[in-house]
């Protein structure tokens, strides 16, 4: 496959003459590495003879902006590493030999800014060239877009218009929310009776195009079913002028609107795309992954299918205009929402080379698709699930299952997943779930005091693949990485008064009948190990030309807790995996990714891509988060790790 890099960056990659050909500069473009998300890079300085001796280049710390969270991928572009960090969102460029920072940029307070809960979230910045100026592109938690000088860091003359508050910049800056028609303060934002929209992953720049997603608020801390549609936006990259706005909720005439009983469609909203967004710059579409409506966990003020909920839309980057979708929850209440951006592909299928995106999920499954018709590469099956006990809920009756590829983590719940390594410990473990109610990955959520005297149901898995550990994939073999773990929720229903009372600025008007508890019971095994089989945490190696498992190997190792368990004495329960999850990145000639030793060491592990064998590790100076990128840079690979405020590189002694 050809890779997704910019044109202009393409043309800047120089072969300097050392041993063998190796290329002097290899760019990291956006927080996935380039417009496919496929978190790879030809670079083939770092190798699995040479990989233990990975060293500390530098650190940067993060901690004068406030930085925490450690989610947002650097961007090297063009000699610098670009980044975001901290709630205030500072945009960063660094030295990428010294870990310096050259210059930053921060947004002027608002009061929109003062109620974002996604603040430090930001995963990273948009690059374009235009006019052969290298401009970054970023997202603010208040919801404006600013477009930055790459070099001086200073906004953009003859970009967007000037923002009615003071402190703000007279050009460079574009407030989104003008453009999604609601009425707003431009200090203090939408009303909180009428709904709250923010941003956490950059826009992404396509053919002169700004496409533009958004965040709302976590639909597990709502009670009042009002809320804004996270509608996706469009801008010229150039001069910012307002291009389109593509309705996540389907209004009156467009494509979807019957999919929204009882006029749900007028209230509620939500469906953002919270996850970043993948491009296919040559069909000039990009690929937007959603989350679900408001509300997580009861739907029953939203009756329907609820397009474009939980769904991959395909628009056309200029127009807006979709191309197709694919909703793969219907109206989804489990808190499903679509975690990571999907990943593009040139694979070989039965109908011969064939344009792919491939999208793993939460559920544990993979939906693969030919981006440009939208065809299922291999067929999905509307599979029949259990209706609701609520009372007003009104659930689909069938849910879409891939037929291929085979899930990479276990799905639903039952007898035959929980923990056996004895037959005292199987007894404990069906003791410990004997007052849930177990079932498949659909599994209805209850109300508290329900008639069967349960006390949740389990709903698995939560959260197989999430925002903290994104899948990779190796553009050339056509193979998809995935680092997965098997959890159960069980979040019970309460009155929307209860949970009402949760929130101190709750947004909306009207109460829901039900809404999620806070916290709530969950089953736990008295041996004190996970109360299902291994692997606690797992990575599959996904051969998107066939569909087929290559290999999946324990992700990290079994913790000393449960090997040195008196009730496992003497039992050979193998390697477990950790439990933790970590990140992947695909290089020329391995598969790295962070994870820990027995005792809880981080480390960073080579493994085969074909085989899934470990070559080799080497210590890490600290846990990671979210992503690692690695780029060349004047000739030296290195390989940046988030290390909580921090960014940690390493490279090959010098």
């Amino acid at each position: 496959m050809t890779r997704l890099y910019s044109p202009l960056l393409v043309a800047t990659l120089v072969l300097a003459p050392l041993t063998g050909l190796s290329q002097d500069s290899i760019p990291w473009t956006t927080l996935g590495s380039d417009f496919a998300h496929t978190r790879s890079t030809p670079a083939d300085q770092i190798k699995p003879e040479n990989f233990a001796d990975l060293e500390l280049a530098w650190t940067w710390d993060g901690a004068s902006f406030e930085a925490q969270s450690g989610r947002s991928t650097p961007s090297y572009i063009n000699g610098r590493l670009y980044t975001v960090a901290g709630p205030r969102r500072h945009v960063v460029a660094i030295d990428p030999a010294t870990g310096t920072t050259i210059w930053s940029y921060r947004e002027p307070d608002t009061g929109r800014w003062e109620y974002s809960m996604r603040a430090d979230y930001g995963k990273g910045v948009a690059y374009a060239n235009i006019d052969g100026r290298d401009i970054i592109y970023t997202i603010s938690p208040a919801f404006f877009l600013t477009a930055l000088d790459a070099e001086t860091g200073k906004p953009l003359e003859g970009f967007g218009e000037p923002v009615p508050i003071a402190g703000f910049p007279q050009t460079g800056v574009i407030d989104l929310l003008k453009d999604l028609g609601h009425p707003y303060d431009p200090y203090d934002g939408l009303p909180i009776e009428r709904g709250y929209i923010t941003s956490s992953s950059p826009p992404i720049v396509v053919n002169d195009t700004i496409v533009v997603g958004n965040s709302a608020e976590q639909g597990y801390h709502q009670s009042r079913i009002e809320n804004v549609p996270g509608d996706i936006l469009a801008y010229d990259a150039r001069t910012g002028a307002f291009k389109w706005k593509f309705n996540v909720i389907p209004q009156p005439g467009e494509y979807g609107h019957e999919t929204w009983e009882n006029d749900a469609w007028q209230y509620t909203g939500d469906i953002s795309s919270w996850a970043p967004i993948s491009a296919d710059p040559e069909l000039d579409m990009v690929y937007v992954p959603t989350n679900g409506v408001t509300i997580d966990y009861y739907g029953g003020h939203h009756p329907g299918d609820n397009l474009y909920g939980t769904s991959l839309i395909a628009l056309n980057a200029s127009t807006g205009e979709r191309a197709w979708h694919f909703q793969m929850v219907h109206h989804d209440i489990w808190n499903y929402d679509t975690p990571t951006a999907p990943i593009l592909l040139d694979v070989q299928t039965a109908q011969g080379t064939t344009p792919v995106v491939a999208q793993a999920t939460k559920q544990g499954y993979t939906y693969v698709f030919n981006r440009q018709t939208g065809e299922p590469i291999w067929p999905i099956e509307e599979v029949p699930m259990p209706a609701s006990t609520v009372p007003g809920e009104q659930l689909s009756p069938t849910q879409p299952i891939p037929s291929k590829p085979a899930p990479f983590e276990y799905v639903g719940s039952s007898d035959q997943l929980l923990a056996d390594f004895t037959p005292e410990i199987l007894q404990q473990s069906r003791a410990a779930v004997s007052d849930y109610i177990m079932g498949p990955v659909f599994n209805p959520p209850i109300q508290r005091g329900h008639p069967s005297g349960k006390l949740a149901a389990l709903m698995c898995p939560s959260g197989a693949v999430n925002i903290t550990h994104p899948p990779a994939a190796d553009p050339d073999s056509g193979v998809m990485y995935v680092m997965s773990r098997y959890s159960c929720g069980t979040r019970t229903l309460v009155s929307g008064e209860e949970a009402d009372t949760y929130y101190e600025e709750p947004t909306g008007v009207t109460l829901s009948r039900y809404a999620a508890a806070s916290g709530g019971p969950r089953p736990r095994h008295p041996a004190g190990i996970p109360l299902w089989k291994p692997p606690y945490s797992r990575i599959t190696a996904i051969d998107i030309n066939t569909g087929e498992h290559l290999w999946m190997i324990p992700a990290g190792y079994t913790p000393d807790r449960i090997k040195d368990l008196p009730a496992l004495e003497g039992v050979d329960i193998g390697n477990t995996g950790s439990g933790a999850v970590g990140q992947l990145l695909v290089t020329d000639s391995m598969l790295i990714y962070s994870n820990v030793t027995s005792d809880g060491t981080p480390h960073l592990f080579a493994v085969d891509k074909l085989t899934g064998e470990e070559l080799a590790r080497v210590e890490a100076p600290a846990a990671t988060r979210y992503g690692m990128s690695s780029w060349v840079h004047n000739g030296r690979q290195y390989l940046v790790l988030q290390t909580g405020a921090s960014l940690t590189a390493m490279a090959l002694p010098d």
